[in-house]
Parts: C-alpha cells; structure tokens; sequence
C-alpha cells in the first residue's frame, strides 16, 4: 500500500545533511512494511534486524558502540559481509536494545555515509527512558495510520485521490463525484486507517473479520501498557484508555478525570496523559483563550480535548455496528458526532499540525479547531450533519474577524463571502485550500 511518508523517506536518502532516521508511531501504523519496502525498491542491499523476534542479535552491541565493528559484527552474524555501499540498515523494535539505539549516536558522527534507520512500538515512550539517547544526532519522522488519501489509493481510486489533490480553491464536486467520495469517507470512518485492518477490507470485505482485527490491535496496546510500564502505571494507563471514547460521546467533550476514576486528579493521570501521546496513540486538543501567536502561549492545558489515533478503533471500543454505514447520517451523529471530531483530529495531526488547539468563548460558543498557516490563523468548526448554523463562528468573527471562516461538514465545497464549507472527506487538503485563498484574497 502507497504510504505518503515514502516521498519524505526519498527526500531523506538524498539529503546531505542525512542522520540516522528513527521513524516513530504506534504499534501497527505501518512502520516496519514501509522501511521494508523502502529499503528494498531504493538500495541494492537491505540489512533487516528485528531486535524483538531475535533477541540473541542485542550480542553484536555488547562489547563496543564503535559502527564498522557494529557492521563487522551483523557480517558475523548472518555469515556474510555486509556491504556500506548501497545498503540500508534497519533496527527495528530498536527499543528492546537500548544500546542499539545509543549506537546511533556514534554512526552519525564517525560514518555519516552508511544509511541507518529505526523503528519501534511505543518507541517515543521508550526513548524517553534513555539517558543515552541520541539528542541532535537522528533524524525524525512520524507514521499515524493511513489517510483517508491513502486509503483512497488503496482502494485504486487514485482518480479520485487526485481530483481532490488538485482542488485548490473552493468549488463544488459534481454530485456524482461528492456522493461516491462520501460514500466512500464513511466506510473509511468504520473500517479506520490500520495498514491490517485496510488490508483485510481490501481482500475480503467482510465487516467482521475487520472488527476481530481493531479489536486483537487493541488487545496489544492494552498488553504494551504492562510491558513498557510498571503495574501501578499500567493500570492507570489502560482505565484512562479505556475511558476516552466515552468521555468522546458525551456532548461536551472536555476530558473530566473523574470520569476515567471516582476521584480522579491531574496529579495521578497527568503523566499518563503524556505517555499515550508520546506513543501515538492519542491526539489532544487543548483549550486557548485567545487566538494570537504563538498559539502555544495562549493555551490552558488545563483544558483539554482527547481523540483515538485511529477511528476504527474508536469504533471497535465503542462496538458500533457495521449496519450503521448504510443509514444516511447516523454514522456522523452517533454519540454527539464524537467519529467525525475524532477523525478530523487524526487528519490534522497526519498533515504536520503538531499541536491542536480549540476555542471557546465565556459564553457558550465553542471552535472546534483553530489552526495555523504560515502566520494565519483560523477557525474551523466541525459539524456532523448538514445543519447550517454558524452561531460559534459568527460569535468568534465578531471578536477577531478573521479573514476566512470555515466549516467541516457533509456537505460538498460552498464558499459564501468569508465563509467557506470544505467536506469531510476534504480535510487533507484544507491547508492547500486555505493557503490558495490568502493568495487570491491578497490579489
């Protein structure tokens, strides 16, 4: 399956200011099969190491970090000289070897020109841990599950993928086009973007064997807890977790600590808080009172919003139905429209928006996301059904006036004066449609 991440892999290769690249991400985004890939279609040599299947390979870091000893050492190991030449070098689940990960360190500074990369399960947990870790000497990236662009691609709508590329400004789909693309946005919404779960829909299209597989993935993020935590933080991780989709369906989402315990504080889930976001598995979106830059500075992190890395999961914890994708609105309405704000989240955060934010006003309006463009800001609201109220908007317009205004919904793409209504399915490409507009508005 075409993975976007692969033309930022091609810009890495190339670079001249290469490092070690370790790729982050949660259990099962894709991590491994795109290196994999990688590795195999751009070099002439591909060296995989998998740390945690082969636990006797931690023996070739054992006695010194130095890298041509390192590589002698992989040589040994398979019983064949590995070339540096053309090759790449994979670490994967680098976390089980913490001197694998160390080791990094040293190839970026006395052999820049061998091609390394990492990989590994909760690895931005784990390298938190590391008191040896590589600050400054790798390069990073980030996996989240597929995009409902690269799952168009996977589904062999690449047409379609592109028609929606290359929308740049505002302009209505025909209705054939915008009904096919909702059609298939809201199976993506249920099937979600897990490369094993996309598969699986792809060769069999059996609803269920789709839900037994989202449910053995969070059966495995629910055993990672206990690997990579003591017991007492394990614990506390899985009932935070286990909470989050039902602090999701209420009707105001804040994240409550007593609702994930009776009693619950900041002070025993905080951290937890943290964990889960490091490891990818969760989005948070924190309040801010007022939109200036830096949005960073005019957050309360106090106040915050949390959404699954992934919606098929959300769906799988929440046991919705499959029957639900065949009735018309149901799907984005279902528990307070928690799928659609969850969705757009992992779009977001999938497009480089590192931290999210929302607004809301002493009275009662609230912004679903306010975003950042170059030094543009906008609001972005999120509604579920074709409803056109724009109360929120409007209040926040009236404080700040932006210069655009825009809405997320089913609806197809309307632009009326200031304000602008972008598709669900669209989200992708928002910053595209929003950085165009700048341009025709400064014309």
């Amino acid at each position: 399956m075409k993975r976007s991440l692969y033309a930022e892999l091609l810009e890495w290769k190339s670079s001249r200011s290469r490092k070690p690249l370790l790729l982050q991400g949660a259990r099962q985004v894709g991590k491994t099969f795109l290196l994999t890939e990688f590795g195999k279609q751009e070099y002439k040599y591909f060296v995989y190491l998998n740390f945690e299947q082969n636990p006797d390979l931690s023996t070739i870091f054992a006695d010194q970090l130095e890298p041509r000893q390192i590589v002698e050492n992989i040589g040994i190991y398979y019983g064949r000289k590995i070339s540096t030449e053309d090759t790449l070098i994979f670490f994967d689940e680098i976390q089980i070897v913490p001197k694998a990960l160390t080791s990094l360190k040293y190839f970026y500074e006395q052999t820049p020109e061998i091609h390394i990369v990492a990989a590994g399960s909760l690895l931005g947990v784990s390298v938190g841990k590391q008191s040896s870790f590589p600050v400054g000497k790798v390069n990073f990236m980030m996996m989240y599950p597929m995009t409902f662009h690269e799952y168009l691609l996977a589904k062999g709508e690449a047409v379609l993928a592109q028609v929606l590329q290359e929308q740049k400004q505002v302009r209505a789909l025909t209705e054939l086009l915008h009904h096919k693309l909702t059609k298939l946005f809201k199976i993506y919404l249920y099937v979600g973007g897990m490369p094993e779960v996309v598969q699986n829909y792809m060769d069999q299209g059996d609803m269920a064997s789709v839900r037994s597989i989202q449910n053995e993935i969070l059966e495995a993020y629910i055993q990672d807890f206990s690997k990579y935590t003591d017991k007492t933080q394990a614990i506390r991780t899985t009932e935070l977790w286990q909470s989050i989709p039902y602090q999701l369906a209420k009707e105001n989402k804040k994240f409550k600590y007593t609702d994930v315990r009776k009693g619950g504080r900041a002070s025993t889930f905080e951290q937890t808080i943290q964990w889960l976001k490091s490891a990818g598995l969760v989005n948070v979106v924190y309040n801010i009172s007022r939109p200036q830059l830096p949005l960073a500075g005019y957050a309360d992190f106090s106040k915050f919003k949390i959404y699954l890395l992934d919606n098929g999961l959300l769906g799988a914890m929440l046991n919705l139905s499959s029957d639900i994708i065949l009735k018309p609105t149901e799907l984005y309405t279902e528990y307070n429209g928690a799928f659609v704000e969850n969705i757009i989240a992992a779009e977001f955060a999938a497009s480089g928006h590192k931290e999210l934010y929302y607004w809301t006003s002493k009275s009662d309006a609230e912004v679903d996301y306010i975003i950042q463009t170059d030094s543009n800001i906008y609001p972005i609201e999120v509604k579920s059904g074709k409803n056109r109220n724009q109360k929120s908007l409007r209040s926040y317009a009236g404080k700040y006036e932006p210069s655009t205004l825009c809405r997320l919904s089913p609806r197809n793409f309307i632009k009326d004066h200031e304000f602008i209504n972008i598709p669900l399915y669209a989200a992708f490409i928002l910053k595209q449609i929003l950085v165009q507009r700048e341009t025709d508005l400064a014309q």
